[in-house]
């Protein structure tokens, strides 16, 4: 099979969706690889490496989509490239559909048969997504802490009082007791963990000074659990960091934002919502994105996207659109759309 790797255009995404050890992996299974020049740049992995390990560089992302089988990608792709996408190719990346009508359509349009790391799922466990929520989760807290200084907005509080580790007060809210009797042991009872519903979350949110919204529903958009009105009864200078947004959103008043521009003020809190924020950490975000796609992707190669899905359930899971119909639950009855099966 010949895959593709186009560069990322995303604002301010420097991830790639292959190392040069990935490369070599498909070479030795008998395929061929095309990466676009300078698609490695931002995560420090140089056109130079990708030839010593057996890739063809061309020079455009047109060349690469026109050219592959199967496009190997870290973000959905956006509106320049979905004219790029054509029927029996296969398209592997990220692509949280039930927040996007304008992607699911343009996949829907082209025909392309998408399927998306987000919901191969291992028995509830989403390995594809994991490493990047981690990513994220911890960023979580360093760009809270900088938006909470005064300079920014935020309500002047010592930003070196942000963690757990730094001695900051935290509470998790979770509906999975079991997790938190997990995250319990986990801090030593360091952290305060409750069971989450309506009263806790007002509760919390209103003597928060920091919210970090990781709601996570497979393949869904995120349930809006944080109202405009009780944002508005929020500290002034508060922090709402809704790392769900991908989803979506767990705020009412969640909208993507990049890295050029990440926050914008709701009443007289800042909400952060970077669509990507592991982008901002691309070389550990690359390998740890890589390490954990590569098996699948090789089983798509290696197989046939048909033969692979057969032969593992998992990885069907993460079929999401083909030949213009989709085949994802969440997806289609989050656009009022008919869901298939194979």
């Amino acid at each position: 099979m010949l895959v593709g790797v186009p560069r990322e255009i995303k604002n301010h995404e420097y991830r790639v969706a292959i190392t040069p050890a990935g490369v070599k992996e498909f070479i030795n299974h008998g395929h061929k690889v095309i990466v676009e020049t300078g698609a490695g740049n931002g995560s420090a992995i140089s056109d130079d490496a990708y030839k010593a390990a057996g890739a063809e560089i061309v020079t455009t992302a047109a060349d690469v989509w026109a050219r592959a089988e199967m496009i190997l990608k870290v973000k959905e792709p956006i509106a320049q490239e979905y004219p790029l996408m054509r029927q029996g190719q296969v398209l592997f990346t990220y692509l949280h559909l039930a927040a996007s009508k304008e992607c699911t359509d343009a996949l829907i349009k082209s025909g392309i048969t998408a399927i998306a790391y987000e919901t191969v799922d291992v028995n509830g466990y989403l390995p594809l997504l994991a490493p990047m929520s981690e990513v994220a989760g911890r960023m979580a807290v360093q760009v809270g802490a900088a938006a909470l200084q005064k300079s920014a907005g935020g309500r002047g509080v010592n930003a070196a009082t942000i963690a757990h580790g730094m001695r900051a007060e935290v509470t998790i809210l979770d509906v999975n007791t079991r997790r938190l009797v997990q995250l319990d042991e986990l801090f030593e009872g360091n952290v305060r963990t409750l069971a989450s519903n309506s009263y806790e979350i007002e509760d919390q949110v209103l003597s928060a000074d920091l919210v970090i919204g990781a709601v996570l529903v497979h393949g869904a958009k995120a349930p809006r659990l944080v109202s405009n009105d009780l944002v508005k009864r929020m500290k002034p200078g508060s922090v709402l960091v809704d790392i769900a947004i991908d989803q979506g959103g767990c705020f009412e008043d969640s909208k993507p934002t990049t890295h050029a521009d990440p926050t914008y003020p709701v009443h007289g809190s800042i909400f952060y919502c970077v669509a990507n924020m592991p982008g901002a950490v691309p070389n550990t975000s690359t390998y740890a994105l890589t390490n954990v796609t590569l098996r699948y992707a090789l089983a798509l190669a290696d197989k046939g996207w048909r033969e692979a899905i057969k032969a593992d359930p998992n990885l069907a899971l993460g079929l999401n659109v083909h030949e213009g119909k989709v085949y994802y639950d969440a997806v289609a009855e989050a656009h009022g759309l008919p869901s298939n099966k194979l």
